[in-house]
């Protein structure tokens, strides 16, 4: 008998999933689960566990969590052990702060949806007694580095195109295990994550003069899919929390959110650019920004590319870089990626394709805090926003410009695409279609 009991109703959860749990007492067999996660990510019914061993395929998104309306389904926790690491006087804890966790967290102390709190966030993270407090949006802007490179040169050698982006965890274990093909046309890049774990333990624990080994390293995310990635890709990072996470910390320690004042990260910041990252098409814009200049020698002069903006699950636009004129998409939810990779081996040319797990993109990932689901379409609007508006307003728009990030360049990696950054911030994949029943392989 399979140990998913009723996954004809619901979405089978394994036992040993590192983001999901399941409550079995309160569940009411309403199949909220099972409709998000066959129909919105396009996982459940896309295999049969009688093939798999019984064993439940996962990209570890979530978002059955954010539709399992009594709470039989929730995120696996990690606060308490790094509240255990804070009190360690022998540990250097430090966290950096994914840039949808600044706009999500007001919602459970009451602000409007949207609201851009940084610099509460950043207060609230110094008050548990964090060590130190980085901006996620200095490894965006890393990330941006390498994948606008990336780009331009898949572009200039007609090679593994369209090249999709690999920020979103959840939506690389979707081509490992359902589209192993196309593996060759993901971006070598980590997440941002990832990237600035592997900064922050290789390169700013010499500059600190910190033993890297006492280093506890932790990111607060939107993000389910990040518990598993840090446990399955080679990583520096330590620990994942949610921004569920975070408010449950603060309130275990009495901390008063709405009495915080801002305070601002210790080092390693990042541009607008990099904020946008938590948006739907926010990566785009960003590579595009910089693969501008890259080819251009001259900064992009309209920052916005409306068509690629908004909730919309697929998007698309043409974008003229000097002489050359790129088509390329937007795409949020799983079940999207499908339409637009069978559009793909249809014929449809893309030159370069963003995708993200979870709907409008990480601004509604599962680790947000939960809405009313008549309510989602709202707070999506809300906290896209609120970020575009952020990017507006910021003097520092790209990537490129960071001056910490030239200096890293200069001081340790060189360039980007360079050994040392291969080294440190890139990855390879696998075939993981062995899980379906295909034979596993590693793909450079």
């Amino acid at each position: 008998m399979s140990r998913h009991a009723n996954s004809d109703v619901r979405v089978p959860v394994n036992e040993d999933s590192y983001s999901i749990k399941r409550d079995e007492r309160k569940c009411l067999l309403c199949g909220s689960c099972r409709s998000t996660c066959k129909f919105g990510q396009a996982v459940y019914g896309y295999y049969d566990l009688e093939k798999t061993d019984d064993y439940a395929i996962c990209i570890d998104c979530g978002q059955c969590i954010q539709s399992c309306p009594n709470g039989t389904l929730s995120l696996k926790h990690d606060y308490m052990e790094v509240l255990e690491c804070i009190e360690d006087k022998n540990k250097i804890v430090v966290i950096q702060t994914s840039p949808s966790v600044r706009v999500g967290i007001g919602d459970e102390w009451g602000y409007p949806y949207g609201t851009f709190l940084e610099g509460h966030m950043v207060s609230a993270l110094k008050k548990l007694g964090f060590d130190y407090v980085f901006d996620t949006n200095f490894g965006a802007d890393l990330t941006i580095m390498e994948e606008a490179t990336e780009l331009v040169n898949r572009i200039k050698n007609n090679q593994n195109l369209p090249m999709f982006t690999s920020c979103c965890p959840a939506w690389v274990k979707f081509v490992e295990i359902f589209y192993p093909d196309k593996i060759p046309n993901m971006s070598t890049c980590k997440s941002p994550i990832l990237m600035q774990g592997a900064i922050i333990k290789n390169y700013l624990a010499k500059k600190l003069n910190i033993d890297k080994d006492k280093i506890v390293s932790v990111a607060v995310t939107p993000c389910t899919a990040k518990k598993a990635e840090i446990k399955e890709v080679n990583s520096d990072m330590d620990y994942i929390i949610t921004t569920k996470e975070l408010t449950k910390m603060l309130k275990k320690k009495e901390i008063d959110f709405n009495s915080l004042e801002d305070e601002k990260y210790d080092m390693m910041n990042g541009s607008s650019s990099g904020l946008i990252f938590g948006n739907s098409g926010g990566v785009m814009e960003a590579a595009l920004r910089t693969a501008h200049y890259l080819l251009t020698k001259e900064n992009i002069k309209d920052l916005k590319i409306e068509k690629i903006r908004g909730i919309d699950g697929i998007k698309e636009a043409f974008v003229k870089i000097g002489d050359l004129k790129l088509k390329v998409a937007v795409v949020s939810g799983t079940a999207n990626a499908r339409k637009i990779l069978k559009m793909i081996d249809e014929g449809k040319h893309y030159d370069f394709i963003e995708v993200m797990a979870c709907p409008s993109g990480c601004i509604s990932g599962a680790g947000q805090p939960k809405q009313d689901l008549m309510e989602m379409e709202n707070v999506r609007k809300e906290r896209i926003k609120s970020m575009y508006k952020q990017d507006n307003e910021a003097i520092l728009k790209f990537c490129h410009e960071n001056k910490e990030i030239q200096k890293l360049y200069k001081e340790f990696l060189n360039k980007p695409g360079s050994d040392l950054a291969k080294k440190y911030l890139h990855r390879t994949y696998q075939d993981k279609s062995h899980l379906l029943g295909e034979k596993e392989k590693v793909i450079e």
